[in-house]
């Protein structure tokens, strides 16, 4: 296995996105008055949510009207290569959650940050893994509340963005990118998409469609395969996710060259939707940092991660929100 350079976050971020559009529901209802002049100015979507402690995180309402307290809990993962595995990868950490909930909890398999993130807008997910980049939006959309991410026993944890392209290609600078074809993976996704538009543009004063030719995998494992078969020339992605495909054998590591390796984000963060009963919130997070980690699937599946540590979503992922403000300044979740 190939070491990570992982460093520890200290720094975080102020949100925007470009998926906004696809993720209107119907109307705001207003509960009471408590919105009304007590609401940090921020990115949260109003009045459906309102941010009184000023953690850029919706608040539970104090009057407990809209305060959830399912019989079932609805848990998904970001998107991934193949929904079915990851129910099984999950499975032993879905029965924790029984465990210290009291709750039937079942696997929802989502094919898109979008159909995710309205999910838990519409109420219909309860606890969630969502990617990077998809987080703010999910934070500011849907009232989502990020609890947890996994981390090394040294508590170091996150991923670099890489722009990797095949050793045969011929494209050994990112400035030879041009006239090429580059993979990103979709529009909301922080290393598949925003950073490196983001980098390409200050660093390089490379534009899509003007100086390469963008292409849309869907996902990073597709991506790597398409650089691997030649189908793109280059590709922007999460190491994270390549570094497993290569130590699984899927693709030939020494097949692969890295043009560019960014500093280090956070990685996927897991959380809640905001208006849980506080009681349910508070068992599920616990859930979280009492999961007996060692020799379970997830510590099979995620080898560089030794459990789950506490995350602010302030700090944390103000280097993403910074991104995420080169596309949109200002946003509308409607």
């Amino acid at each position: 296995m190939t070491h990570r350079n992982r460093r520890p976050l200290r720094r975080t971020l102020a949100l925007a996105t470009l998926f906004g559009a696809l993720l209107a529901t119907a109307g705001c209802e207003r509960v009471g008055d408590w919105v009304d002049g007590e609401c940090v100015e921020g990115q949260l979507d109003r009045p459906r949510f309102c941010d009184r402690d000023g953690d850029l995180v919706a608040d539970r309402d104090p009057e407990g009207l809209r305060w959830l307290n399912p019989d079932t809990l609805i848990f998904a993962y970001t998107p991934v290569e193949d929904p079915a595995q990851y129910r099984q990868v999950w499975d032993g950490f879905l029965e924790h959650l029984e465990r210290e909930t009291g709750k039937e909890v079942q696997f929802f398999p989502v094919g898109s940050n979008a159909a995710q993130i309205e999910a838990m807008r519409a109420g219909r997910l309860h606890i969630a893994g969502f990617n990077t980049g998809s987080l703010p939006l999910a934070v500011n959309c849907a009232g989502f509340k990020p609890l947890a991410m996994m981390a090394a026993e040294d508590g170091s944890f996150g991923y670099e963005m890489e722009l990797i392209t095949h050793v045969d290609s011929g494209i050994t600078t990112v400035e030879e990118l041009k006239g090429r074809t580059l993979a990103f993976t979709s529009p909301t996704s922080n290393s598949g998409f925003k950073a490196p538009s983001a980098l390409l543009g200050s660093e390089f004063d490379l534009q899509a469609g003007r100086d390469f030719e963008a292409a849309y995998s869907g996902r990073h494992d597709n991506s790597l395969l398409g650089v691997h078969n030649r189908d793109y020339d280059a590709a922007a992605v999460a190491n994270v996710v390549t570094d497993r495909l290569f130590d699984q054998g899927k693709v030939p590591r020494d097949e692969i060259r890295v043009l560019y390796r960014s500093k280090t984000f956070p990685t996927t963060g897991f959380g809640v939707a905001y208006n849980l009963r506080p009681e349910l919130e508070q068992a599920i997070r616990d859930a979280f940092f009492s999961f007996p980690w060692e020799g379970s699937v997830l510590d099979r599946e995620f080898p560089d991660e030794d459990g789950f540590i506490p995350i602010s979503y302030k700090d944390h992922w103000e280097v993403i929100r910074q991104i995420d403000q080169v596309f949109k300044p200002g946003y509308s979740c409607q």
